[in-house]
């Protein structure tokens, strides 16, 4: 069997790590089998279309480093890959599947249709349509199309019975014709199709052997697989892909965090550690390997090594792949990269002076082993690029000490500032730390006010290189600055 898979999203809404979990697996399966990964555009729902949406799909994909051999973009052999370009594909085999009995015209109006959602007498939920138009004498459409009443088409499902088929993933799966949506909307009224007839269709015409997709379409297959034994069509191989869950348990949502893929952009992410830990839901290799290439996953991915439970997405696991990618960087790269950042927050020019720049390859390799995303450097140096607006009194004081020790101990430094650059910093080590024993407290009871003064935070990169870099005149004036607050 020639493989061919596809990743088919609706442009509604923007990449989520759900829908791009669903893209890299299908895009991975390809290349293992050295086989054509497929994009095609979803967009019949007009009403919930967004331009935007569909350019996201380009940026995030672009970004993330991987693509497509055939799709609205790359021309293919069937092509168009845009759903709203193929309406008429979709209307001969809607009206063939009305001329083998196998679907009908319905005039049920809007109202009718509402009124049947709302439910029954007396507050009875409704199972859903109820059929009306199922059973139209020919009479009866000859007049209700002669009145001119929209129609739609409505997929014959079967009464009786049930109907099952094969998850490559799951296993047999079998559902009671009862029990499948009655008899859906194949075509709408203004001659777009639904999801379900526009899916079936250019999943066989476009020759997709496997459908690699995920779990909350599990419903929809039973139905899918009955249109295409209507159609007398061999079905694809299906395989429901593991939900992606929050570490609630819950359904991966925007209350969890980030989901849209471009806000991991934003923070900082890279795509590479993205890529990597996206792959591992759902997904192992074996008990003990974590890290991988995409070149890699592209050697070693297959259905066979997916997991029946769901992935549960980890920010904090995220943040620790993308902490051990940002250190494997070198300082040019990791300069390319931060740089944009500082520039957003209005740390760094848009044009670098070379001041700025030789700032920026001192302190790199002072934060890169503490960095877990890239946009947290601006509050790692942001006191190297700009005079700290105000600050806290009490994260100046060591729970340790009172104010006025505080202040005698800034003293002392002060002093010690003054030759600070004449010693080396093992030297000014030795310095401090008998600063420390003379005055009878820790040498970070010491260290922490410094720490403060010069940074604004209790967190920084490592204080004398800090130091260093600060330069004499700018480490003075901001000592000088907090004595007077005391």
């Amino acid at each position: 069997m020639q493989v061919r898979v596809r990743y088919a999203p609706s442009p509604t809404g923007y990449q989520h790590v759900g829908g791009v979990r669903t893209a890299l697996f299908n895009y991975l399966f390809a290349r293992a089998h050295n086989a054509r990964f497929i994009l095609r555009i979803e967009d019949t729902d007009q009403e919930r279309f967004q331009e935007d949406a569909l350019e996201d799909i380009y940026r995030t994909f672009d970004w993330l480093g991987f693509h497509w051999d055939e799709g609205p973009d790359i021309d293919g052999p069937y092509a168009p890959y845009l759903q709203s370009q193929r309406s008429e594909i979709y209307r001969k085999y809607a009206e063939q599947l009305v001329a083998s009995g196998n679907a009908y015209y319905c005039y049920c109006s809007a109202e009718r249709l509402e009124q049947l959602r709302k439910g029954g007498p007396e507050g009875t939920k409704s199972s859903g349509y109820d059929r009306r138009c199922r059973t139209l004498s020919p009479e009866e459409q000859a007049e209700f199309a002669g009145r001119g009443l929209t129609r739609v088409t409505r997929f014959k499902v079967p009464l009786e019975g049930s109907t099952s088929f094969y998850d490559e993933l799951l296993g047999n799966i079998e559902t009671a014709n009862r029990d499948i949506n009655p008899d859906p909307v194949l075509l709408k009224s203004d001659g777009l199709p639904t999801y379900h007839l526009a899916n079936v269709i250019d999943d066989h015409l476009m020759e997709i052997s496997h459908i690699l997709r995920a779990q909350e379409w599990l419903p929809s297959c039973s139905l899918h697989t009955l249109i295409y034994q209507a159609l007398e069509w061999t079905p694809p191989k299906f395989c429901h892909l593991p939900m992606v869950l929050g570490e609630d348990g819950q359904k991966l949502s925007k209350r969890h965090g980030a989901t849209r893929i471009m806000e991991f952009r934003e923070q900082g992410y890279l795509p590479e550690a993205l890529i990597n830990y996206i792959a591992l839901l759902g997904w192992s290799f074996d008990d003990s390997r974590e890290f991988f290439t995409l070149k890699e996953l592209e050697s070693v991915f297959s259905v066979e090594k997916l997991n029946k439970a769901p992935g549960v997405f980890d920010y904090k696991k995220l943040a620790w792949f993308d902490g051990n990618y940002i250190r494997k960087l070198s300082p040019e790269k990791l300069i390319s990269l931060v740089l944009p950042y500082l520039q957003r927050d209005g740390l760094v020019e848009a044009d670098p002076s070379p001041e700025q720049m030789g700032l920026l390859s001192g302190l790199v390799p002072l934060v890169q082993e503490r960095l877990t995303t890239l946009s947290e450097v601006s509050g790692l140096v942001g006191f190297l690029f700009k005079e700290i607006e105000e600050y806290n009194i009490e994260d100046l004081i060591p729970k340790r000490l009172a104010k006025e020790q505080t202040l005698e101990v800034l003293k002392n430094i002060e002093q010690i500032l003054k030759k600070f650059f004449d010693h080396s910093d093992e030297e000014n080590e030795k310095i401090f730390r008998d600063l420390a024993k003379d005055m009878g407290i820790k040498l970070g009871d010491v260290l922490m006010p410094l720490r403060v003064a010069l940074t604004g935070s209790r967190i920084s990169p490592p204080l004398f290189e800090s130091i260093r870099l600060l330069g004499q005149v700018r480490t003075l004036k901001r000592i000088e600055r907090v004595i007077k607050l005391f």
